[in-house]
């Protein structure tokens, strides 16, 4: 078996049923967790079990060595997403020895085999696993995990390409591109980014990058295309060059999610940060040249028991506009870090205590609170950037997944943000506006219903009247292959559906529809109909005003694709 190859969805269980078209039950068969919420929090980790040093101890029952690297791999690809590499608990319960021994191997092959109903899968009677490995995970989770390699200054410099020097750049923009309304869209398991010409719909380039590339964001200038893709690898793209190019690449650890440059003001450009799954770190680099400035790990206490957590993944970041600061989701420990960044040898960190499992967000309308989810403490944490302040914590529906949700106005609660649930059908509706409507502002004011649980994104656009929302992992496949689209001036009357995989006219495969985003005009929006790797994909563009279709982009380079980014949208934080 090749590890790579099921490294870094963050999507789908890692069975990858759904990626190979293949059909998914409609229930997980545990009460209360429903089958989209286990397929996107199973997802593996993004270690190579190759790397990890082997700990076959004396203590736990017999193995052999090929039977740990089995394991070894199973472990990674099924039960680290949930569990965590050094298995101290994330989503899923703690699974160290201390505890696994005690249990014993019966104990940990029903457990294995049935699963639980607080959302353990039935590994053994789904047909997942056999008999043979069932034994061999209870035994294997008897003996110490396997410990990844660190990353640090080192192998990051080591890693480091600085392919085009800034004096090597050009001075103007080359080519005869509208920047402002290019999409940079994630060509998942090609391990690319396309580039996509938003008036012709045609493909200005194709650019390999990491696996999986998880967000694309822009500088502050918008001339630089900054993404990270899953296996924590940086790629720094100049969109003024006669045909926009990777100018400088860093990987920066062993599975990452995020990346973002400095926007306040005189300060724009001049640092970038990503932050990383494995090592638990963040790491600040030049924002010319990428070169690795700063590591800081983020292992510490939890919020809630105050525990110390070994694994702690940095999630969204996100650049303040109040002040020269990074904003850094800590997963786990359910921290929040305003890192100020004007001076890099005495670092100045605040740390805000909001709820554990953070994940992603947005601003609101004004850029000054922002708004994330823990996604399993079913909570919205806004901040405010400009005191540096945790403003909330709103309960919203279950696993709040915003993308980095949608602003609008509200007929009633007047300006408000937006998220849709992996965990259930709602859309939670927060009132935003501290001046306007006090009384609403940081409450959920209305819970809508949508098409399903299962939505990964929800969007929006100034300019526009409709609320789109995905369902992306549902698993119902007429729920999946569609999106549900509201009139925010009418909420109550309910959603329309557009039939988006339809419209694409593809042949078989799974077809989920993913990630609505405008254009920068605010007049299209565009869906990524995501098929098996070897099943042909599209892009379709929608008409926002009539709701009809306008285009479909086909292209054979077009390998599963997944998010999209506008430039202007995501330089200037419209959603």
């Amino acid at each position: 078996m090749k590890p790579r190859k099921l490294i870094g969805s963050a999507f789908v269980l890692s069975s990858l049923a759904l990626a190979m078209g293949t059909a998914i039950a409609s229930t997980s068969g545990h009460p209360g967790t429903p089958a989209e919420s286990m397929r996107y929090e199973g997802a593996p980790a993004g270690v190579n079990p190759a790397e990890a040093r082997d700990m076959i101890s004396s203590d736990g029952p017999p193995m052999t060595t090929a039977e740990f690297d089995r394991a070894k791999q199973i472990f990674f690809e099924r039960c680290a997403g949930c569990h965590g590499v050094l298995r101290k608990g994330a989503t899923g319960k703690p699974l160290t020895t201390d505890i696994t021994r005690v249990r014993g191997t019966e104990y940990l092959k029903a457990l294995i085999n049935f699963g639980s109903p607080a959302g353990m899968p039935n590994w053994g009677t789904s047909g997942d696993l056999t008999e043979q490995d069932v034994d061999m995970m209870a035994r294997y989770l008897q003996h110490e995990p396997p410990q990844p390699p660190e990353y640090g200054m080192k192998e990051m410099k080591a890693s480091w390409k600085l392919v085009v020097p800034p004096n090597k750049r050009p001075t103007k923009q080359m080519n005869n591109l509208n920047l402002e309304n290019l999409f940079s869209v994630t060509l998942r398991d090609a391990g690319q980014i396309a580039l996509i010409d938003g008036a012709s719909k045609k493909i200005v380039n194709v650019i390999d990058t990491g696996y999986a590339v998880h967000i694309s964001r822009l500088s502050a200038s918008g001339r630089y295309l900054f993404v990270i893709g899953r296996d924590a690898r940086v790629n720094m793209i100049d969109l003024w060059m006669k045909k926009p190019q990777t100018v400088a690449e860093i990987k920066v650890g062993m599975e990452a999610r995020s990346v973002e440059t400095s926007k306040f003001k005189g300060w724009e450009d001049k640092y970038a940060i990503a932050g990383t799954y494995w090592p638990p770190q963040y790491v600040i680099m030049d924002g010319e040249t990428l070169e690795p400035l700063k590591i800081v790990a983020t292992r510490g206490m939890t919020v809630d028991t105050q525990e110390y957590h070994p694994e702690p993944r940095v999630a969204a970041i996100v650049a303040s506009h109040e002040h020269p600061e990074f904003i850094v989701n800590v997963k786990e420990t359910g921290k929040i870090l305003m890192v100020n960044y004007e001076d890099l040898d005495n670092l100045k960190v605040t740390t805000i205590d909001a709820a554990r499992f953070l994940h992603d967000g947005g601003w609101d309308s004004t850029l000054r609170y922002f708004l994330t989810a823990a996604n399993k403490s079913n909570k919205i944490a806004v901040v405010d950037s400009k005191e540096d302040k945790l403003t909330a914590l709103v309960d919203v529906g279950k696993i709040p997944h915003p993308g980095r949700g949608a602003n609008f106005i509200h007929p009633k609660f007047g300006p408000v943000w937006a998220t849709s649930h992996l965990g259930d059908q709602t859309i939670a509706i927060i009132g935003t506006d501290p001046k306007g409507h006090p009384k609403q502002a940081w409450k959920m004011v209305e819970s809508i219903n949508g098409q399903g649980g299962g939505s990964l994104f929800i969007k929006t656009h100034p300019k526009s009247h409709n609320l789109y929302v995905d369902t992306a992992l549902n698993p119902d496949t007429k729920i999946s292959q569609s999106v549900a689209v509201f009139d925010i001036r009418h909420l109550d009357k309910g959603f329309k559906v557009l039939p988006i995989a339809e419209w694409a006219k593809l042949g078989e495969g799974p077809k989920r529809v993913v990630q609505p985003e405008f254009n920068k005009a605010g007049d299209e929006v565009w869906f990524s109909v995501w098929n098996g790797k070897t099943q042909e994909s599209a892009l379709v563009v929608v008409n926002d005003k009539t709701r009809k279709l306008k285009a479909v982009i086909k292209d054979k380079r077009l390998v599963t694709p997944t998010g999209k980014f506008n430039v202007y949208n995501t330089m200037h934080d419209v959603y």
